[in-house]
C-alpha cells in the first residue's frame, strides 16, 4: 500500500507523522529551514507550495514520502543494536544533551562532542555507527548531518533510548523532559 500526503494537512501534523519532511523540504526546496523560509505548523502543505513558486504538491508529497521511506531504512532495532555492540561490530554515538547522558546513558556508548565531531570523518569506514537520543528524531538528524559529509555506514536507533530501556535493558530508567 502506498502511503499519500492530503494537500490539506498542516505542516504540523505533517511532521508529527513524518518527522524528517522538515530535512526533505530544506534539501529540495530551501523550505522550513530558516525564518526567511519557514512555515507556521498551522500552514497546510497546499499553502506551503503555493507561496514557494507554486511548486506542484503531489511531487513535494512524493519527495516527503520517499524522505520517510529512506529514514525508515536507516533505523536499527535496538534489540539488533545491542547484538552489533557486544559483537564489536557498532559504535553508539548519543546526541542528547550533557543532562540527559549525566542522568542515564548506555552501557558503552559515547558521548557527542565537538572533538568527537571533528573525529568521525577519520574512522575506518567499515565501523557502524549508531546514533542515539530519547526517542530517536534528533539522532536522524545527526546521522543525515554525517551522511551529508561522506560517511555511509550509518544508522539510527529506532525509538532512541526510550526503546533501549523497554527492548534491551530494563533496568535502564525512562525519563520525560520537562
Amino acid at each position: 500500500m502506498t502511503a499519500t500526503i492530503d494537500p490539506q494537512t498542516s505542516m504540523g501534523e505533517l511532521l508529527s507523522l513524518f518527522p524528517g519532511a522538515q530535512r526533505a523540504l530544506f534539501r529540495s526546496y530551501h523550505i522550513g529551514g530558516c525564518s526567511s523560509c519557514g512555515f507556521n505548523p498551522s500552514e497546510t502543505l497546499a499553502q506551503v507550495c503555493a507561496r514557494n513558486n507554486n511548486l506542484a504538491v503531489d511531487e513535494v508529497a512524493q519527495t516527503i514520502l520517499a524522505a520517510h521511506e529512506a529514514d525508515e531504512k536507516m533505523r536499527i532495532a535496538p534489540t539488533e543494536a545491542a547484538e552489533l555492540m557486544k559483537a564489536g561490530k557498532a559504535r553508539l554515538i548519543d546526541v542528547r544533551s550533557r543532562e540527559e547522558w549525566d542522568a542515564v546513558h548506555i552501557e558503552g556508548s559515547t558521548f557527542f562532542t565537538q572533538e568527537l565531531m571533528h573525529s568521525l570523518g577519520g574512522l575506518p569506514k567499515d565501523e557502524l555507527l549508531v546514533f542515539v537520543c530519547h526517542h530517536g528524531v534528533k539522532s536522524m538528524d545527526a546521522a543525515a548531518y554525517f551522511i551529508g559529509h561522506g560517511l555511509e555506514n550509518i544508522r539510527v536507533l529506532r525509538g532512541g533510548i526510550d526503546a533501549w530501556s523497554c527492548e534491551v535493558d530494563a533496568n535502564l530508567p525512562r525519563y520525560e523532559l520537562e
